[in-house]
């Protein structure tokens, strides 16, 4: 079972709260994540939190919400989630994570992504773990390839073009 609640060195991974619907709703405003990703208001926020909560709820896991240990402030979001509707293969479970711009270049991205992939190898029997995002995105690539994750191809998905990473399982 993947905790709820996990600790790494600087940030809590932890679950949803209703105070953090403004903190994420901040991320989702930054121009920064809205080159790379749909926009979201706070309306997207909370639908996100509730569909996080849902996800922990059905699947077992979710994105976490990232909290700097330090200062106790909500940094972004951290974790996996299976899609449902990723065309190139049925159900797989990505890593992934939006951040603060304010926290960037800091190595939380890594830091809480592998803590995720532990949690991957340790308690899910999927044989692949992707990572997605833009093709312009070089900043998420670079984490991805720092988790040891490999470029596997392009893919159209929700109406946007991406490229996906990957790690499998040793057999």
């Amino acid at each position: 079972m993947i905790p709820e609640t996990l600790r790494t060195e600087r940030l809590l991974l932890r679950g949803w709260r209703d105070e953090d619907v403004g903190a994420l709703a901040e991320i989702y405003a930054q121009p920064e994540y809205v080159e790379h990703n749909e926009r979201h208001g706070p309306h997207g926020a909370r639908c996100h939190v509730l569909g996080f909560a849902r996800a922990w709820r059905e699947e077992g896991f979710s994105l976490w919400a990232a909290e700097e240990l330090e200062s106790g402030r909500l940094v972004g979001r951290i974790g996996l989630i299976r899609h449902h509707d990723w065309p190139l293969a049925p159900d797989p479970v990505e890593v992934g994570w939006a951040l603060h711009r304010d926290w960037w270049g800091r190595g939380l991205a890594t830091e809480g992504g592998r803590a995720a992939i532990a949690c991957w190898r340790r308690n899910l029997a999927d044989r692949r773990l992707l990572s997605i995002t833009r093709p312009g995105n070089a900043r998420s690539r670079a984490v991805m390839e720092r988790l040891g994750l490999t470029y596997r191809g392009d893919a159209r998905w929700r109406g946007r073009d991406v490229v996906w990473y990957a790690v499998d399982r040793e057999p």
